[in-house]
């Protein structure tokens, strides 16, 4: 049995509840992701915040992204996997939920982010991760 603690990138990236929209862009444009979770001074997740959610609720409505609060992005309750959860957990989380990425707590610290490419990269068919990859990669 396969645990997201063995599948995760570690040390994931997180947007604290005082940055801004324009800050969570500039995060998930480095890391080359289209969502990342909303951590507040404590480093416990607060939520998600996705590219659409940015494009959506602060662009598209007129709103300065330099200004609007990261915080105010919140999905209502963040999607997550536990640590010692198991490929079969995650997989059937992210299709309950249709995500790709899954920030992964310990109790409710965040400790990384496991993504479809990194369970599929697990199961016997190494092949089926690497297209993942590829076809989720910006070009």
């Amino acid at each position: 049995m396969t645990t997201a603690r063995e599948l995760m990138s570690p040390g994931a990236d997180c947007v604290q509840t005082d940055q801004t929209a324009a800050d969570a862009a500039r995060i998930m444009t480095e890391a080359g992701v289209g969502s990342l979770p909303i951590c507040g001074q404590d480093d416990k997740i607060k939520g998600v915040v996705t590219d659409r959610d940015i494009v959506v609720k602060v662009i598209g409505k007129g709103r300065d992204p330099q200004a609007f609060p990261a915080g105010s992005l919140n999905q209502e309750e963040a999607v997550t996997i536990g640590a010692d959860d198991d490929t079969e957990d995650i997989l059937a989380t992210m299709t309950r939920h249709r995500v790709r990425r899954l920030p992964v707590i310990d109790g409710t610290r965040l400790v990384g982010t496991v993504a479809v490419a990194d369970v599929a990269r697990s199961l016997p068919n190494a092949t089926t991760g690497e297209l993942v990859e590829a076809l989720s990669a910006d070009h």
